[in-house]
């Protein structure tokens, strides 16, 4: 099953590609090798192999399907992109729009694009070469990008951002043509996409860090970014990423979020989870557990 519904909102998982990538000492300095032995019997194979001595990423958008609109929340690695820093994503060559395609979405039909953040893997669909130039992806879509993000990576702001090099050529291909083609929305601390979904910040992994909050019919999920790269950080939220532009408002905003995601029932979407792709959480001690998995299907 590649999709279902939260309330009156469809929700669908469309896949780029999935690799092993850094070992866990290297991602998660922070987090010793005891935690993932002890862990062991659900985080391998999906999120950690073990034998490779590597972790699991999957490069994913969600459209979600609300009031009569399209909506892709994050757009991944794209192709062509120069990522001199990543080998993984640069000059890719994949068949994202035909698997957009493959569940009833061209690139005309998109509403609304949601960039949860400005991080290579979160914008790279957002444009594709055309004639040689960058030319925005979806040509009817409103992009929903987080001003305090845009400002951080717009190469006059004179940032020192951590993750420069892996995010080099990012905001010149991905994020300023569409600003330059008059699609781009700034928005900042919180917006209505429509009466069922919610941006708001969340910062610390990057300025602009964002959730989508989705609440229909009862239903209640949130579609977070990098604020949880693996599901190791519900057991471990003080445990950062190796890519956070500020570890201490990372870790807050970590914890507020599965504070909330427990007490209210919330089903989170981290960006880059295998398996089932999301998961409900409950509180242990003073810590997180999982309580249970998304109901999506394993085809990709």
């Amino acid at each position: 099953m590649d999709s279902f519904s939260l309330g009156d909102v469809e929700v669908t998982r469309v896949v780029e590609f999935e690799t092993a990538t850094r070992p866990p000492a290297v991602m998660f300095p922070d987090i010793g090798p005891r935690v993932w032995d002890d862990n062991r019997s659900w985080l391998a194979p999906d999120h950690w192999d073990p034998d490779a001595g590597l972790l699991m990423t999957r490069m994913q958008t969600f459209v979600l399907r609300s009031g009569g609109a399209t909506i892709l929340v994050d757009t991944g690695v794209g192709n062509d992109k120069s990522r001199p820093a990543t080998p993984a994503f640069d000059h890719r060559d994949t068949d994202f729009l035909a698997r957009l395609a493959a569940v009833g979405v061209r690139p005309e039909d998109v509403d609304v694009v949601v960039n949860t953040h400005l991080h290579a893997d979160h914008v790279g669909w957002n444009t594709r070469l055309v004639a040689g130039s960058w030319a925005p992806t979806f040509p009817n879509a409103r992009y929903l990008m987080p001003r305090a993000d845009h400002d951080f990576w717009h190469p006059g702001s004179g940032s020192r951002a951590r993750t420069a090099a892996a995010n080099a050529n990012v905001f010149d291909d991905s994020v300023a043509p569409v600003v330059d083609a008059g699609q781009a929305v700034l928005w900042e601390d919180a917006y209505d996409v429509d009466g069922a979904l919610r941006l708001e910040y969340a910062p610390g992994h990057t300025p602009g860090s964002s959730v989508l909050t989705l609440r229909s019919g009862g239903e209640l999920a949130v579609f977070v970014g990098d604020l949880l790269h693996n599901p190791v950080q519900i057991l471990q939220p003080d445990a950062n990423s190796c890519f956070c532009e500020d570890p201490v408002a990372a870790c807050v905003s970590r914890r507020r979020l599965l504070e909330r995601a427990a007490d209210e029932g919330a089903l989170v979407f981290p960006a880059h989870l295998r398996g089932g792709s999301g998961a409900r959480v409950r509180r242990s001690g003073s810590s997180y557990a999982v309580r249970s998995w998304a109901p999506f299907g394993e085809r990709v």
